[in-house]
């Protein structure tokens, strides 16, 4: 199976980071958290968003964005950002590829986003500055499920079925 990253710099919010697990977790995407970090991971809250799919996760946690880069210096990085010039979905993900979300309050740091503008990408959104950004975690699925539909959703059930009715009938 092709492998997806999801990778959050500094995330702030308990919730969520545990719905973001969650999406991990059924997709079978690895979850990357960079530190430092606005909660402690046995964060109540965290595990409430996705407790029963915790056991799931192939997770990695990194001191600082320098340690990441350090322990990843091979991947397609992918470094999603209102800021970004292009659209998430006019790039072809490759294998092994590390979707970068910054974190809720500022996203991802000016300086990593002008050195990589070819690999900044954006969902379009309304022009109103009341309308800053779309939930860290929606963002991540839209992301996510982009690079999982252009890989044909590997390995994933793409039907499902009814408990009291049969389809076929």
């Amino acid at each position: 199976m092709p492998v997806l990253n999801i990778v959050l710099v500094e995330p702030q919010i308990p919730q969520n980071t545990g719905n973001i697990a969650r999406t991990c977790a059924a997709t079978g995407a690895r979850l990357h958290l960079v530190e430092p970090m606005g909660f402690r991971v046995d964060n109540a809250k965290l595990k409430r968003a996705g407790l029963d799919y915790w056991h799931l996760l192939d997770i990695t946690y990194y001191e600082n964005l320098d340690d990441f880069f350090e322990k990843n210096k091979d991947g397609n990085f992918f470094y999603f950002s209102t800021k970004a010039q292009k659209i998430y979905s006019q790039i072809e993900y490759p294998d092994n590829c590390y979707l970068v979300f910054g974190k809720e309050t500022a996203g991802l740091p000016e300086e990593l986003l002008f050195k990589n503008p070819q690999s900044c990408v954006r969902l379009p959104m309304i022009n109103d500055s009341s309308a800053r950004s779309l939930n860290l975690s929606n963002s991540v699925a839209i992301g996510a499920y982009e690079v999982l539909r252009q890989w044909n959703f590997p390995e994933l059930l793409t039907k499902g079925r009814l408990t009291k009715f049969d389809w076929s009938e």
